[in-house]
């Protein structure tokens, strides 16, 4: 009998016509997390990996988008009997005294139902586990879940489950696109982007020493979501107007000029037309258009969400600032186009480009490059 632990990747529903792309993604970030592991395989809509340590593995693999959620578990033969003596077995190592257990069953299989093996493993659990005080719950009202998934060659009878990130694998799209990170809401406008499976190219526009220090630990917490060992920043100072309207705009000439020069056809813009106005979001995509590129609107329906996007990536702390960007009410109509190319080609002067490694020193090499650098 086959019985042995392995990490189980559920991938969300808009990543089963793209497995390959979370296959790879997986095994490259196991390899820059340093996580060894005996095969990453598909076993039907599952991606299975048999890591050298499941937990480690786990963390590394729960920075990707695409999956829907991540269990340790126990893989073991799909026959009836081993897998109901394997449900017992690591149920009753996992109960505490008194607990409330709900057995839930899910997949298919040739050899039996589901819904025979949950009723057989809750009756053995009840007889097995009075010691322990334990009782069957419900779905809706349980201390300990015992999931269980089948497969027609394996069941897996699961340890543990954490929720994944959903979305799509990075860059399985196939295509570049250029995001501007310049605060807080242009943050989570990136991570969108990365979200929807582009290869993600980065712009940071900062005002100030202090704003930089800010953008940088932003930055910090997006960076693993870009499964890429070595990574280029472009990074430009943008003095000028606190105008709102006028600094973003100009920060679209910016991203149009660089994504020109990098030859990139698509850009991401950080701004959403559930918080400014539609004819201002509209004349930033014609502003891109006239240059034959494609904007994206990656925040389009985006509403309260946008709060469970920040905690997303660890920003809870700039939450009351995104709160405070959208009770603005700036003057949209008054754009003044000279104003708004001279901060772009200011910008451009000091434009920067460097190279940093995925790892917790990122910060610092940010901030270091550019003291060399002005």
């Amino acid at each position: 009998m086959s019985d042995k632990t392995v990490l189980v990747i559920f991938p969300s529903i808009y990543t089963l016509n793209k497995i390959n792309s979370l296959v790879t993604n997986v095994s490259k970030i196991l390899k820059m997390k340093n996580q060894r592991h005996d095969g990453v395989r598909k076993n039907e809509s599952l991606v299975i990996v048999e890591a050298i340590d499941p937990v480690l593995a786990s963390s590394a693999v729960n920075l990707l988008f695409g999956i829907d959620r991540i269990a340790i578990a126990k893989e073991v033969d799909n026959n009836f009997d081993s897998v109901l003596s394997t449900i017992t077995n690591t149920a009753l190592s996992l109960l505490l005294k008194g607990e409330k257990f709900y057995v839930k069953v899910e997949g298919k299989t040739k050899k039996f139902l589901a819904k025979d093996l949950e009723i057989a493993a809750t009756v053995m659990l009840v007889d097995k586990s009075t010691h322990l005080e334990a009782k069957p719950g419900s779905e809706s009202s349980h201390d300990r879940l015992v999931y269980v998934y089948l497969t027609d060659t394996y069941a897996y009878v699961c340890i543990f489950v954490d929720k994944g990130l959903s979305g799509i694998p990075y860059n399985s799209q196939k295509e570049k696109i250029l995001c501007c990170i310049h605060d807080e809401l242009s943050a989570i406008a990136c991570l969108q982007t990365i979200k929807m499976g582009f290869e993600v190219k980065i712009v940071i526009c900062y005002h100030n020493e202090s704003d930089l220090l800010k953008l940088a630990k932003i930055i910090n917490k997006i960076l693993p979501r870009i499964i890429e060992e070595d990574i280029t920043l472009h990074i430009c100072k943008m003095n000028g107007s606190s105008v709102i309207p006028t600094r973003i705009t100009a920060i679209t000439q910016v991203m149009i000029s660089i994504a020109s020069k990098e030859k990139i056809e698509r850009i991401s813009l950080g701004i959403s037309p559930m918080i400014f106005p539609a004819s201002f979001c509209e004349y930033n995509a014609n502003l891109v258009f006239q240059n034959k590129m494609i904007p994206w609107f990656s925040l389009s329906g985006i509403d309260s969400g946008i709060f469970e996007n920040a905690k997303e990536i660890g920003l809870e702390k700039y939450i009351a600032n995104l709160e405070d960007l959208c009770k603005k009410h700036p003057n949209y109509e008054k754009i003044s186009m000279p104003e708004i190319s001279r901060h772009a080609k200011n910008a451009l002067k000091t434009l920067k480009c460097i190279q940093v490694t995925a790892g917790p020193k990122n910060i610092h090499d940010i901030i270091d490059s550019l003291k060399s650098n002005h």
